[in-house]
């Protein structure tokens, strides 16, 4: 909802492109003006400059190989956290280092996967009224695509800083898992985190 209303054409993609109409229904009623639109998975991987993946750790790759075809060349930004429900506050390494590196595997070299966005509250950022106090961590092997990331961070009202390589993203996903337990524990809203010592834009 906050790259529709920066002026990005969004479009939401599910297994059922009925829901995926729903759900773009919903944020065009929070923006006041259409700019979402539902498809299915495929149809709006095939649309897509960049592809955000948004699901839970057991449907993240599923999904991506269900819309493999339409990836080749392209940037694949994967906000997935490898959750072991129930003890979603306790930090889970798959064997691969991160889910996001094993997702980079499996799609191969030429689909230039960013890891980015595990660690900022999606209630937060679906409220357009609330100042997101985040930064967004994002994590690339692929200089430019990782450059595109932190922009579209800049367009949601985040800061995004350049982590390193996608191998990093071990630590960015495990940050969620601590940031649940703080949320639990001191009964926080979503909390977030923010890099310090650093000059900021206004």
């Amino acid at each position: 909802v906050r790259w529709a209303k920066a002026g990005h054409q969004v479009t939401i993609g599910s297994r059922d492109a009925a829901k995926a109409q729903a759900a773009a229904e919903e944020l065009n009623q929070i923006l006041g003006e259409s700019r979402v639109r539902g498809a299915t998975n495929r149809q709006a991987a095939a649309m897509a400059e960049v592809v955000v993946l948004t699901v839970p750790y057991s449907a993240q790759q599923p999904t991506a190989m269900e819309v493999r075809d339409y990836l080749s060349g392209k940037i694949l930004i994967d906000v997935t956290v490898p959750l072991k429900p129930p003890k979603v506050s306790v930090v889970h390494v798959p064997p691969e280092g991160s889910a996001v590196l094993a997702l980079q595997q499996r799609l191969g070299a030429d689909v230039r996967v960013v890891s980015a966005f595990q660690n900022v509250s999606a209630s937060h950022l679906r409220d357009l009224a609330h100042s997101v106090d985040c930064d967004v961590l994002v994590c690339a092997d692929d200089e430019a695509a990782g450059n595109v990331a932190v922009a579209l961070a800049e367009a949601a009202g985040l800061r995004g800083w350049r982590c390193g390589p996608l191998a990093n993203s071990i630590v960015s996903e495990g940050l969620t898992s601590i940031l649940i337990a703080i949320n639990q524990r001191y009964k926080i809203p979503g909390s977030g985190i923010r890099i310090t010592g650093t000059p900021r834009s206004p």
